[in-house]
């Protein structure tokens, strides 16, 4: 028995569906009053877990206060520290006092840093390099909880996604598509990177694997799609999956980085202009998976 946090989110619902598909038995964990799911109010170091926790084997807990640039640019830190860091330790603490065997946490790649090197894509093994209060609140998680599961037993897997895209994804994802849909020209044609995403469908699909698998035990799983693309492959490949032409010409990548610090959109501007490649090699291997759909059908999937 699964219980799942974060159900009504985007990844969670997608998760729900899966597991439905699958028929693996789950109880959600929702905020707030939702049919068929056990309210548990807010996450913080005091929420009271103990309605949803009898008889749960493994959690995979979803639930967090996300980063987002574009639709949510200005969360407080104290925020992410009381969401993301006290809320997940005392989630994972009542958790092993109720005889949970497994917490799957869903971190995130900005653990690794912000932006990767040519050549050098992100590994598990790397020094964490968090930029930013979201980032640090989530390595700080995954530190307690790798400490909690040597004093508990409960087994602990980390998984760390880039950005998660797919039907009714918001934030960089919908703002790509809603520039294609404008028709209006985008200078990023020059733009030379490499930048790996993960399809809400394989990502539910490895934290699925990683539920069960005996050998995810107390690792750290990068999650990605077959392949990382350069931005302006990445939209025109979109705008063929949303069928349309993708209007792209060229533009000094430097300028357009002067522009973004400029208007106050660097961040915005950092995430179509550099690299951020995950070496899923670790995961392939100690989980003998691959993601079920490749990036092309993935992309088709997403409209």
């Amino acid at each position: 028995m699964l219980l799942v946090t974060g159900a009504t989110g985007f990844v969670g619902r997608n998760l729900q569906q899966a597991l439905r598909t699958r028929n693996v038995a789950y109880r959600a964990a929702c905020r707030s009053a939702q049919p068929g799911c056990a309210t548990i109010g807010e996450i913080d170091g005091a929420t009271d877990w103990t309605a949803a926790l009898p008889g749960i084997d493994c959690v995979i807990h979803l639930a967090a206060a996300n980063q987002n640039v574009i639709d949510a640019p200005s969360i407080a830190a104290d925020i992410f520290r009381r969401v993301n860091t006290d809320g997940t330790i005392n989630l994972a603490r009542q958790a092993a006092a109720s005889g949970v065997k497994r917490f799957v946490f869903i971190s995130t790649i900005k653990v690794n840093g912000e932006q990767s090197i040519k050549g050098r894509p992100f590994t598990p093994h790397d020094v964490p390099d968090p930029a930013g209060e979201y980032a640090a609140s989530k390595l700080e998680a995954e530190r307690a909880l790798i400490a909690l599961s040597r004093t508990s037993g409960m087994e602990i897997v980390i998984i760390r996604p880039p950005l998660v895209y797919g039907r009714g994804a918001v934030g960089s994802f919908r703002a790509l598509t809603k520039l294609l849909q404008s028709g209006i020209p985008l200078p990023v044609a020059s733009i030379d990177n490499r930048r790996s995403m993960v399809h809400v469908e394989n990502l539910a699909h490895l934290i699925m694997t990683a539920a069960f698998h005996p050998a995810a035990a107390g690792q750290i799983l990068l999650a990605s799609d077959d392949e990382a693309i350069s931005t302006p492959e990445l939209l025109r490949r979109l705008a063929a999956a949303m069928g349309r032409s993708a209007r792209l010409v060229p533009f000094p990548p430097a300028i357009l980085h002067l522009l973004g610090r400029a208007t106050g959109k660097g961040d915005l501007v950092s995430r179509l202009t550099d690299w951020l490649e995950v070496d899923m090699s670790h995961t392939r291997a100690l989980l003998d998976w691959t993601p079920p759909l490749d990036m092309q059908t993935a992309l088709k999937r997403s409209f």
